[in-house]
């Protein structure tokens, strides 16, 4: 779909309205470094899961990935108390928009999901260990109204990061 002339349209609304919630994802995480309120990170996987949709809705497979990923470390994060993790955290969520800003520029202009100038391995590496940090907090939820959304476990993550080939 990202390629198909009849969906540009489409695609590159998708590239405008996702530039501006990357945006105010990084003004989240601002937020987080000043007042190191938990919240914001919970905040952020749900603004980061509007992402994650519409990639879903246009083919941009990848886009979608690093979005659940985020999601669900940012959850995982906004229940740890290890304020030094936390801040770990953020760096790897700050690292995590700017993979996405970099595939969403490329999207726009060549139509394709591609990551140059950025080590994805050592970013590999980085989540791996920020995943088993989390490994004991086996359930990763938001609080809608009286219910619950939850996310998968650790093995959820194991397989998000065998998707990105990492």
């Amino acid at each position: 779909m990202l390629q198909d002339p009849e969906m540009a349209e489409i695609v590159d609304d998708f590239c405008k309205e996702s530039e501006k919630i990357y945006e105010q994802l990084e003004e989240m995480l601002e937020d987080y470094e000043e007042t190191k309120d938990p919240k914001k990170l919970e905040e952020f996987g749900q603004v980061i899961d509007r992402i994650m949709g519409a990639a879903k809705s246009v083919d941009a497979v990848q886009t979608g990935v690093y979005c659940e990923l985020g999601k669900t470390i940012s959850y995982k994060a906004s229940q740890s108390m290890d304020k030094a993790l936390l801040d770990i955290v953020v760096a790897v969520l700050f690292d995590t928009v700017e993979i996405l800003q970099v595939m969403n520029k490329n999207i726009e202009k060549i139509k394709e999901e591609k990551v140059s100038g950025i080590n994805l391995e050592t970013f590999s590496t980085r989540l791996r260990w920020l995943a088993d940090k989390f490994k004991d907090i086996q359930r990763s939820s938001v609080a809608i109204g009286a219910n619950e959304k939850q996310l998968g476990d650790q093995k959820s993550i194991d397989d998000l990061l065998s998707d990105l080939g990492l």
